[in-house]
């Protein structure tokens, strides 16, 4: 009986095989190595921080208005606010001033929108009536503080075209530096760098530019929580304007997280009967 040489049959084998694979890497080292652009690099960045909050659902909070002028002289305003996620749309909100009593009753209402422009509607108890806030007027300030009507509705990602920067120090950490542009044409706003910090992509401030291209605002976050081991909320905000050196800071407290809100409580409707 004649012994078969197995070796050999594996050597025959191995060589067009070891040379298919020499020729598969040569082509795959000639490839050229495809580079993310700074805009697919800028859009990744707001995508990746926008998908980290999805799935909160809905939550209630209690939020103290502080406005100074620029002397440094304060008015306070108490509010309460409800937010509600719609997953195949633009995100609810409302928000409604409980003092002083020349603002009391006075409620804000946002429908926001992932294509076209959001719904905001304000209710003025003085004049028992709701105000529909046009796309041209947006750019105004919101009861007297340095927040745009723009600026108080959700900041949904395609809502912008974006460009990454630059990585720099923000304080204690490391941020990605990223310009946005704003696509609405009745946005106040020309253009706006965000600085996310690169460890949870929160936004740690916001530079804004007048369609002028001048630095008008400036918006910084502090005093982040966590909440439902997840979704990150800022419990202090402060808009600094610095044109006019004037300043508004939004102190957030007691989150409430997946309560029993539901569309029912953002009608247009029920504005009146908000208490």
């Amino acid at each position: 009986m004649k012994t078969i040489d197995h070796s050999l049959g594996r050597r025959i084998f191995s060589l067009p095989f070891a040379f298919c694979m020499s020729l598969l890497l040569g082509w795959s080292l000639s490839m050229p190595v495809y580079a993310e652009s700074a805009e697919e690099k800028g859009l990744r960045i707001a995508r990746d921080a926008d998908a980290r909050d999805h799935g909160f659902g809905n939550y209630t909070a209690q939020q103290t208005m502080v406005l100074r002028n620029k002397h440094g002289q304060e008015s306070h305003r108490k509010l309460r606010v409800k937010i509600l996620e719609v997953p195949e749309d633009g995100d609810k909100s409302l928000f409604v001033f409980d003092n002083p009593r020349d603002v009391q009753g006075t409620a804000f209402l946002v429908h926001s929108h992932k294509e076209g422009a959001d719904d905001q509607w304000l209710y003025l108890p003085a004049l028992k009536r709701v105000k529909r806030i046009s796309s041209s007027n947006r750019s105004g300030s919101f009861m007297g503080s340095e927040f745009a009507y723009e600026d108080m509705t959700a900041q949904d990602v395609d809502k912008f075209t974006y460009q990454y920067l630059r990585d720099e120090p923000c304080g204690d950490l490391t941020c990605f530096v990223v310009e946005r542009v704003p696509t609405d044409k009745d946005s106040g706003y020309r253009r706006q760098l965000v600085w996310f910090d690169q460890d949870e992509l929160r936004a740690q401030q916001i530079h804004f530019y007048d369609r002028k291209d001048t630095h008008m605002k400036t918006l910084t976050f502090e005093e982040y929580a966590q909440y439902l081991d997840k979704f990150w909320r800022s419990g202090l905000m402060t808009m600094v304007n610095h044109v006019t050196g004037k300043s508004t800071t939004m102190m957030w407290k007691d989150f409430q997280f997946q309560t029993k809100l539901s569309d029912r409580d953002f009608t247009k409707t029920g504005l009146k009967r908000v208490r």
